[in-house]
């Protein structure tokens, strides 16, 4: 999908692009004519391809229940477009979490193992990539703290996957990882070419580049997680004890919600989430909540404020974006009405 993504892309490139004569570069107003030489079909097209790959691509869903089928699990990920396409900001503060939270796992599992645990394995165990079998049964998906837990008191071996090999269960690498930014960088020059020459762009180009802005700081957050991982690493218990007993996590005071996530179960409502299959607080034996949004790992104060006001500012940032088209003619009075009201209430109150 990502590769037919860039290949329609540049497709889309090259037959946009215009073409240049000597009597074009020697004419700078006939070479201002040249680069709004555009069709509405032109714009339609890039725009929806870069805004299709903001929501699809960017999300780095969690690694589903064996048990899963292939339709609940496209079912799922279409829920998270829904909820990318709505409030792209959650997607932007889920990230920043878990890279709070890998933080701190990377740096307890330092502490325990000799071989290298990386910002991956984190990340990895974060998704729900460390199942626990139980007389060769999938038995319990382990959370960072109960996978500490279990080693520490030998109940289990440690893992000794390596990075490399996490990384080839991953369906991204920096090649595919960076065509998509390199597709939101070129449509972002492309919007800086028509500024510098004074030319508006319409208001879905604008649209578009708000959640580019959201989709850079999404991937730069979760450079190092796997993508659509689809098994996780087994892991066998191996003590002469009783199995473990199947962990539940309830919600506390102290655990650190994204802002953004709060807002969207208020707005939404959890029973709606959940027909998409977004389990947004309850997580399941064989895999991990949707949006992890309970967890042991609890983060320094200036953590969870950070994460507090950056999650203010993401939002901000997005809605102020659609304030670039404030000067712009639109169609009628009404419509720049709407769009000026709308632009200035998501800004001041994100």
């Amino acid at each position: 999908m990502r590769f037919l993504l860039c290949v329609f892309y540049l497709v889309q490139i090259i037959q946009a692009a215009p073409t240049t004569n000597s009597t074009t570069i020697g004419s700078g107003f006939e070479a201002l004519l040249t680069v709004d030489e555009r069709t509405r079909w032109s714009i339609i097209v890039t725009c929806t391809l870069t805004f299709f790959a903001c929501i699809y691509s960017a999300i780095h869903p969690n690694i589903p229940s064996p048990h899963d089928s292939d339709f609940r699990i496209q079912w799922r990920r279409f829920g998270l477009m829904v909820v990318a396409l709505l409030a792209p900001d959650l997607i932007v503060g889920w990230a920043l979490r878990q890279w709070l939270w890998a933080r701190h796992i990377t740096a307890q599992f330092k502490e325990y193992f000799n071989y290298t645990w990386t910002q991956t394995h984190s990340f990895f165990a974060l998704m729900g990539g460390f199942m626990l079998y139980v007389d060769g049964k999938p038995y319990q998906t382990l959370s960072p703290d109960h996978l500490l837990h279990l080693i520490q008191h030998g109940s289990i071996c440690g893992p000794t996957l390596t990075e490399k090999q996490i990384s080839d269960r991953s369906k991204g690498n920096v090649i595919s990882k960076g065509s998509i930014l390199l597709q939101g960088s070129w449509f972002t020059l492309q919007l800086l070419s028509r500024a510098i020459y004074y030319l508006e762009p319409t208001q879905f180009e604008v649209g578009t580049l708000a959640f580019v802005v959201l989709n850079f700081i999404t991937y730069s957050v979760w450079w190092d997680k796997p993508l659509d991982v689809d098994c996780p690493h087994p892991v066998y218990w191996k003590s002469t004890k009783p199995k473990p007993e199947i962990k539940s996590y309830d919600i506390s005071e102290n655990d650190d919600l994204p802002l953004p996530m709060e807002i969207m179960v208020v707005l939404t409502g959890e029973m709606i989430l959940k027909l998409f299959g977004i389990d947004v607080l309850s997580p399941r034996k064989l895999r991990v909540a949707t949006f992890d949004g309970i967890h042991n790992v609890k983060l320094e104060p200036w953590e969870s404020n950070a994460l507090t006001f950056g999650g203010f500012g993401i939002a901000t940032v997005f809605s102020g974006i659609h304030c670039i088209a404030w000067p712009y003619v639109f169609p009628s009075y009404e419509e720049q009405l709407l769009w000026r009201t709308s632009a200035a209430t998501i800004t001041i109150i994100p």
